[in-house]
């Protein structure tokens, strides 16, 4: 049954109370396997990159129906390796979205490229599409959608882009493990993409990644730039039958997955469909017990085919009729009532760097400014329980009825 516009009634906690425990926006679901295959590894005597690091990427290439699952430290390590093996260098000029966490333009402008944004759409917070085009000019080669929450960007007019003006593109995809576009894996087709196993993420590794891809020359360049440039893995090295001669070829980073992260990575990819079963029905309760609240904008789904992975319920705040601010709601969340929140994300080109460096400034990507004044993330995570869920509703009711 759908709430009204929110009215307290009797049985609501009274704003004087505070529940016991503090309820974090995102909680980490780790079963007992996954402890014991960490205590295995620790015990096996091989931590660093090894065995199960291999066995993780085979079973990411058959979970993503792709062929080359390279692990990496951080979703960011792979952004930033991603766009060195495509031959991102200064002078280049790289699109990516205006409404994203600041990695996404770091790592362009740490290949020596520019970052050239577009605007987002309002509705589902993703880059729009249609204003890729007059954004490139003859300095351009690569574009960066991000899949933001795991709402897949509309991809096929981007790839015909980028075949048109012979672009490369490398998806962000740090939320969209598990995503799909019009019946595809997101990594099963396309260019490049990049995944986050990040804690706050869908499955997590604690922290790390995998870039996916068909090219064989950047599964080439990545292997060798991610670990010192040296031309062979340390398993190849250290392990019996190995040899510890090597050649350094370029001068590599230091962006290896660890066999103990993937300990975590291997038994949390088998429960990911289970999680974003259980994401996908809360985000639906969410919008049963949201939807005509007039204080709140809840977010829209692409209009294409696609599966949502909902990494995130990022609804903004309308605070002309909630008469609070985002940060105003955010602190009393927190202070009043013990829930947390999350803030995914501010606008990128209004950081200190960004306008000095390349001049952005307000009022350049309206769209984008519009969400991350108002946007905020609400508590989800797998084992979010109904009762959780109502007293995240139940504090927003009493918040707007201030």
């Amino acid at each position: 049954m759908k709430l009204s516009s929110p009215v307290i009634t009797p049985q609501e906690v009274s704003m004087s109370e505070k529940p016991e425990e503090f309820m974090q926006f995102a909680r980490v679901n780790i079963s007992d396997e996954t402890i014991q295959e960490v205590v295995d590894c620790l015990k096996s005597g091989w931590i660093t990159t090894g065995p199960r690091v291999k066995k993780f990427e085979e079973r990411l290439q058959t979970y993503l129906e792709c062929p080359h699952a390279l692990s990496i430290a951080s979703a960011t390590a792979g952004l930033h390796l991603a766009l060195v093996a495509m031959g991102i260098k200064p002078g280049d000029e790289v699109i990516t979205t205006s409404f994203t966490f600041v990695a996404t333009l770091n790592t362009i402008v740490q290949a020596g490229a520019k970052p050239v944004l577009v605007d987002v759409d309002r509705g589902t917070y993703n880059m729009d599409v249609s204003k890729i085009e007059a954004a490139i000019t003859p300095k351009t080669k690569a574009i960066v959608p991000v899949h933001y929450a795991g709402a897949p960007v509309d991809l096929d007019p981007l790839y015909a882009l980028a075949k048109k003006y012979n672009l490369r593109v490398l998806e962000d995809a740090a939320h969209a493990i598990g995503a799909e576009y019009k019946g595809k894996k997101i990594g099963s087709f396309g260019d490049v993409q990049v995944f986050s196993f990040h804690p706050n993420k869908n499955m997590t590794t604690g922290e790390g990644g995998c870039i996916t891809t068909r090219d064989p020359d950047i599964v080439k360049q990545i292997n060798i730039w991610k670990f010192h440039g040296i031309d062979r893995e340390s398993w190849n090295r250290f392990a019996k039958g190995g040899s510890q001669l090597y050649d350094v070829v370029v001068p590599g980073f230091k962006f290896n997955m660890m066999d103990i992260q993937a300990s975590l990575g291997i038994h949390q990819l088998a429960s990911l469909d289970n999680f974003t079963e259980a994401r996908t029905r809360l985000v639906g309760r969410y919008r049963e017990l949201l939807g005509d609240w007039e204080q709140i904008t809840l977010p829209a789904s692409p209009e294409f085919d696609h599966r949502h992975a909902w990494d995130l319920f990022a609804i903004t705040i309308n605070p002309e009729k909630a008469e609070v601010t985002r940060d105003e709601f955010m602190s009393i969340l927190k202070d009043d009532f013990n829930i947390g929140t999350g803030l995914h994300w501010q606008a990128p080109h209004l950081f200190s760097y960004y306008k000095e460096t390349f001049g952005y400034k307000e009022g350049d990507f309206p769209n984008a400014e519009y969400i991350a004044d108002r946007i905020v993330s609400l508590p989800l995570f797998p084992q979010m329980t109904d009762a959780d869920q109502d007293r995240v509703v139940r504090a927003m009711k009493q918040i707007f009825k201030r």
